[in-house]
């Protein structure tokens, strides 16, 4: 197969030329499932390559070319093995395979043709986009590779036009030098542009040792693809950067400490509010000692004596009649019953329907008997003392104000809040702080 040197001359020219556009073009690389410092499990490390292109004793220094004037282009293909050992080294087995042909001048009379059925060689690739922090993960991607090898070649010479018949197969040590780039066109999948110089012994070109040129150097010049091999849901190491996961582990982590934080903003703004509108509740505008939102005549001048709903208490000038009080154990079980089962939403003064039945109960036996009763609300000492204050008050004005729409006489009821300075359990353990968080009911 015939090429023309000047077609094959602007193909590599381009791929040199692109390089140009290296520090402007990336592509972020796909990095799920990795860590910074993440051991070579996370990745795809193995990689096969296959290519084909041009060979010639031409190259790009134009020396050591045997001395012929006339330097055909003829195929040569290629492929590979490789393990990447770090994102930008990997070692690689290669084969590769082709012809070679010279002539002593232009009318092409005189001159050899070699041809490489086999060769193999072990090589370091080094990719140098890998290795720059600047970029996050770079599309283009410049390598450059050596290794040593062994090349079986057959040679024969040209006489007269005429090619004569191949010599023995001989099997020598061979050198390639590649360099090129590899272009990141898919998830795991590299297209490659490459230019190989190979070191081969002077049988190559059909020159004895005795002449001037002993070892010789042809030129391989490529493109071809790289496959990385293993699931799909890896990324390769070979497209890899390690500044790209680095990157998305730190904004991964970023994420979601901000979502934190944004949650814990919307709870504190929540429990904000409904602080505030416990202030609000609690707020005792005339003064009367009873909170706004149990008072049920606002605006008492001060100074008036007022009941338990807030509102002035009517003295009439008549005889009272004494009357004993008294006070049985059933009744102090109906009492008892309800302390037990009064339950309050967490936080609020706002008593759970699971209570009413036993403070209904309550209610009834006030006004059979006509008892008085306290009420004293009492809490742990979790929080601020102010709010433990006026949560205590609110829960037990909430509890009067139950049993008042029940039809208990609101003056007979004193409502009391002691936050939470008379504890009957410690406040060290949860057991104590939850005996300490009660209403107590005293009947007289």
């Amino acid at each position: 197969m015939k090429i023309s040197l000047k077609k094959s001359g602007l193909l590599v020219a381009a791929g040199i030329l692109s390089t140009a556009s290296f520090a402007q073009s990336t592509k972020e690389a796909s990095i799920e499932g990795t860590t910074p410092l993440g051991s070579a499990t996370q990745y795809r490390t193995w990689s096969i390559g296959v290519g084909a292109g041009v060979t010639s004793l031409q190259n790009i220094a134009k020396f050591n070319n045997g001395g012929y004037d006339k330097l055909d282009w003829n195929l040569g293909y290629s492929a590979y093995i490789k393990k990447q050992i770090s994102p930008s080294f990997g070692l690689k087995a290669t084969y590769f395979g082709g012809k070679t042909a010279g002539y002593d001048n232009s009318d092409k009379q005189t001159g050899f043709e070699t041809k490489t059925p086999w060769s193999v060689a072990l090589s370091g690739e080094f990719l140098a986009a890998n290795t720059n922090w600047r970029f996050f993960n770079s599309f283009i991607k410049p390598y450059a590779s050596i290794g040593v090898g062994v090349m079986n070649a057959e040679t024969a010479a040209i006489a007269g036009g005429n090619k004569g018949e191949y010599g023995d197969s001989y099997s020598k040590i061979y050198v390639p030098a590649d360099f090129g780039l590899k272009f990141a066109v898919a998830k795991g999948i590299n297209f490659e542009l490459g230019y190989q110089l190979n070191w081969a012994n002077q049988r190559f070109d059909n020159r004895t040792v005795d002449q001037q040129y002993k070892n010789d150097l042809f030129t391989y010049a490529h493109a071809g693809l790289e496959f990385a091999l293993g699931s799909s849901s890896k990324p390769a190491l070979n497209n890899s950067n390690p500044v790209a996961t680095l990157v998305n582990d730190y904004t991964v982590k970023y994420d979601d400490l901000k979502a934190q934080n944004d949650a814990l903003n919307a709870k504190n703004q929540a429990l904000q509010g409904q602080l505030d509108g416990l202030n609000n509740d609690l707020k005792d505008d005339d003064g009367d000692g009873v909170a706004n939102k149990y008072d049920k005549c606002p605006g008492t001048p001060s100074g008036v004596q007022v009941d338990g709903s807030g509102c002035p208490i009517v003295v009439k000038n008549e005889t009272k009649v004494v009357e004993k009080v008294v006070v049985t154990e059933a009744d102090r079980k109906v009492v008892a019953d309800a302390i037990k089962n009064l339950e309050f939403d967490l936080g609020k003064a706002t008593i759970r329907p699971t209570s009413y039945a036993t403070l209904n109960k309550v209610a009834a036996l006030l006004i059979e008997k006509n008892f008085s009763l306290k009420l004293a609300g009492h809490t742990d000492n979790t929080g601020s003392r102010e709010l433990n204050m006026r949560l205590s008050k609110e829960r037990a004005e909430s509890v009067k104000a139950y049993l008042v729409s029940q039809g208990a006489n609101a003056s007979r009821i004193e409502a009391t809040g002691y936050g939470p300075d008379q504890p009957i359990a410690s406040n060290k353990n949860a057991a104590g702080r939850q005996q300490n968080r009660r209403v107590e009911f005293t009947l007289y």
